[in-house]
């Protein structure tokens, strides 16, 4: 096993990953470097999703390897996954999955929360980003009471409001209007930038994707066109693998 370049954040080789009999990812490799923003564009069905769902640790690929800051992700146990995606991931979907019981700053705080963040940090946290993404007056408002591009961008806060070390993201303005999709994505990757958030945006949009640093095209699970990796080459030797916090 070799770990991979010093400079990159998150490194992936060789992933294959099987729906059923079904291949949704073919001997896919990449590497994204600190703070640098990923566009990963392709057709419906091209294997975005999944792609992120593995580089994340939400699926384990049926091959290949996957590392984060140095230490290996595709060995950990299901736990230590979990607790990497709250520590140090955030996530943002196509549509909204809000606690349909909590306010919009209880549903943008829930990360801090439940990473021991105080009750008064948290809040103070969870309401200037609601602020920043243009529902601070839906703050007390429970989903059922929001319109689909506010729940959104609660979703988008609650993700940037955990300070995430890696935010993915699949298609996150999908359900928005073009104007508050636009908007609300120059404020995520303004955001991202400023914090130096690395971004991994799935999107099969040319607008979106051209705001991004670079850009890797995906065709039916594989890459196509695949510009050369800033990163050095896979195979190059590095320092021995560091273990991940719990």
């Amino acid at each position: 096993m070799v770990a991979p370049p010093d400079n990159d954040v998150l490194w992936a080789r060789g992933l294959h990953h099987m729906h059923g009999s079904t291949p949704a990812l073919t001997d896919v490799s990449l590497g994204v470097h600190e703070g640098e923003i990923l566009a990963v564009t392709g057709p419906r069905g091209s294997g975005k999703t999944t792609l992120l769902a593995c580089l994340s640790g939400q699926l384990v690929p049926t091959e290949g390897e996957i590392w984060f800051n140095g230490a290996p992700v595709h060995t950990l146990s299901s736990p230590s996954r979990e607790r990497l995606r709250l520590d140090r991931f955030g996530w943002i979907d196509t549509k909204p999955h809000l606690v349909p019981e909590l306010t919009s700053w209880e549903n943008t705080a829930l990360p801090l929360l439940l990473r021991g963040t105080s009750h008064r940090e948290a809040k103070h946290t969870a309401i200037e980003w609601l602020e920043r993404l243009d529902v601070g007056m839906c703050a007390r408002h429970r989903p059922a009471r929001l319109d689909q591009t506010q729940r959104q961008r609660v979703a988008i806060a609650r993700a940037l409001a955990a300070a995430p070390q890696v935010l993915f993201a699949d298609e996150p303005t999908a359900p928005l209007h073009s104007a508050d999709g636009t908007q609300v994505l120059r404020t995520l990757t303004t955001a991202a930038r400023s914090h130096h958030i690395t971004v991994v945006l799935a999107t099969y949009d040319p607008q979106v994707a051209a705001l991004a640093d670079r850009t890797l095209t995906l065709f039916d699970g594989r890459r196509s066109g695949a510009v050369p990796e800033a990163t050095g080459t896979p195979d190059e030797e590095s320092r021995a693998a560091c273990s991940l916090s719990a």
